[in-house]
C-alpha cells in the first residue's frame, strides 16, 4: 500500500511544483508527468507528479475541470522539525506570499508552532516538538 497527498490545482502545479522545490531545498521530485500535446490548454500542464519532502509522499496535478471547491485549512500537511532554524527558513518562505492562520511562537502543545496557508491556498503546519 501506498499513501500520498493529493494536491489537485487548476493551472498553476507547476509554479507550485517551482514554489516548493524553493520552500524545501531537500525536497525530491520523484516522477514528472505531463498531458501531451494533444490535450489543447492542458497540452504540457502536470499530470499526477509525485514528490517527497521528508519521508511524505504528494501528488500535484492540474484538473481538467474548474471546481466548485479548492483547498481549506482543515487539512493540512504536518511537519516535525528537527531544528528551530529549519522551521524557521520553511516558515518565513511560506509566508513571503502566504497567510499566516497561527503565527509562529511557543504554544501550549509545542515549544515552536506555525500554521501557514501558501498563496496557492495549501495549508501547512510547521512543528518543533
Amino acid at each position: 500500500m501506498h499513501v500520498s497527498t493529493y494536491l489537485m490545482f487548476t493551472g498553476d502545479a507547476e509554479a507550485a511544483l517551482n514554489f516548493y522545490r524553493q520552500v524545501f531545498p531537500d525536497m525530491e521530485v520523484s516522477e514528472v508527468n505531463r498531458y501531451p500535446e494533444e490535450s489543447g490548454e492542458l497540452a504540457g500542464k502536470l499530470l499526477p507528479t509525485r514528490i517527497v519532502i521528508g519521508d511524505h509522499n504528494i501528488m500535484l496535478t492540474d484538473s481538467p475541470n474548474v471546481h466548485q471547491f479548492t483547498f481549506t485549512p482543515s487539512m493540512s500537511i504536518f511537519i516535525n522539525f528537527e531544528t528551530e532554524e529549519e522551521l524557521v527558513a520553511v516558515h518565513d518562505r511560506l509566508c513571503a506570499e502566504g497567510e499566516p492562520l497561527m503565527p509562529l511562537d511557543d504554544y501550549d502543545f509545542s515549544r515552536m508552532f506555525a500554521w501557514i496557508q501558501d498563496k496557492f491556498g495549501v495549508s501547512w503546519q510547521l512543528n518543533l516538538p
